[in-house]
């Protein structure tokens, strides 16, 4: 990742801020068509401008599903091996990020280069799909905080998985499942303080952030989070 203190040289390719319209028709679909999503605080996302919404993750869907409920076009950092076959030219063309093998430097600058166009980039901090309770969090989207200067607004995303299912499976049709978006966090780099400790605190700011949502929302709606990781289990980890 880069360093927190110095942004990378702008080049990259980065997609539209505004996105392929029919890409969030199709996560509408989803999300209100083939399950009932129930949505609370799509208001807290500002309107325009650069803007990060940090999720939880503990699915497949999780991604669609938020893409379709969010209030305005969102490009998502997403696991490059998903970008092959049908699937691949379909996250291509929906102006999604892959996330590569370099360490994620490549999607951040492109990342970087959509919020400095005014745009909204999706991130899921845990980096993998697991229970989803933000007990961890990477500092990729600290980083875009602090360098894009970007609002990050947290979001629960309930019902996607259950305890056992794996974690690509994909919800029954009519499946309830619940989106949440909290309060914007607005993660500023104090003067005095290093590079380093900036990234750390802003990194444990957004994880105290979104695991009190998901928390709260899991409560409010009677949906639990899965009690199961499947990739720690996979990984012979306790």
């Amino acid at each position: 990742m880069p360093d927190a203190a110095r942004a990378p040289r702008p080049g990259s390719t980065a997609p539209s801020p505004a996105g392929p319209a029919w890409s969030r028709w199709v996560g509408r679909f989803l999300a209100r068509g083939v399950w009932a999503t129930e949505v609370t605080g799509a208001a807290n996302v500002p309107a325009t401008g650069p803007v990060l919404l940090a999720a939880n993750h503990i699915g497949l869907m999780d991604g669609p599903v938020v893409l379709g409920v969010a209030p305005r076009p969102v490009h998502f950092l997403v696991k490059e091996s998903m970008f092959v076959g049908p699937l691949g030219w379909v996250l291509h063309r929906a102006g999604q990020i892959p996330v590569d093998d370099d360490g994620g430097r490549t999607a951040l600058v492109a990342a970087l280069d959509v919020l400095r166009r005014g745009g909204a980039v999706g991130v899921f901090p845990e980096g993998t799909r697991g229970r989803g309770d933000a007990a961890g969090a990477r500092a990729g989207i600290a980083w875009l905080a602090l360098n894009g200067h970007a609002p990050v607004v947290p979001v629960a995303v309930l019902g996607t998985r259950r305890t056992g299912e794996g974690v690509g499976h994909v919800p029954g049709v009519r499946r309830r499942l619940a989106v949440e978006f909290g309060t914007p966090l607005v993660l500023e780099r104090p003067h005095g303080t290093s590079g380093r400790a900036a990234l750390d605190g802003a990194n444990e700011a957004i994880r105290v952030a979104l695991s009190r949502l998901v928390a709260s929302s899991s409560a409010r709606t009677g949906l639990a989070l899965p009690t199961d990781d499947p990739n720690r289990t996979a990984a012979g980890s306790p």
